[in-house]
């Protein structure tokens, strides 16, 4: 699975723009968050869709999710509200 492209993250604009509204984040490069200096949020494109790879801020792994439909972005961003 490949880090989530250009046109991978246009599709994804309405979250990314989501997630940049939570203010809880620096976003480092496009698509690609952090919470101060621990990385904590990127995405990956795959055949079976995009996924984001969230970790939550006392964890060690990632966690993914799929977020190519509404349900699973809406996960992702009640996630990311469990951060700040």
């Amino acid at each position: 699975m490949r880090h989530a492209g250009a046109a991978a993250l246009d599709r994804l604009e309405g979250l990314l723009g989501a997630v940049r509204a939570l203010g809880v984040l620096s976003e480092k490069s496009r698509g690609v968050f952090y919470r101060r200096s621990r990385a904590c949020l990127h995405f990956h494109e795959d055949p079976a869709g995009l996924f984001a790879d969230v970790r939550p801020a006392e964890a060690v792994e990632f966690e993914r999710i799929k977020v190519d439909e509404p349900r699973g972005q809406a996960r992702l961003l009640e996630r990311l509200a469990e951060i700040s």
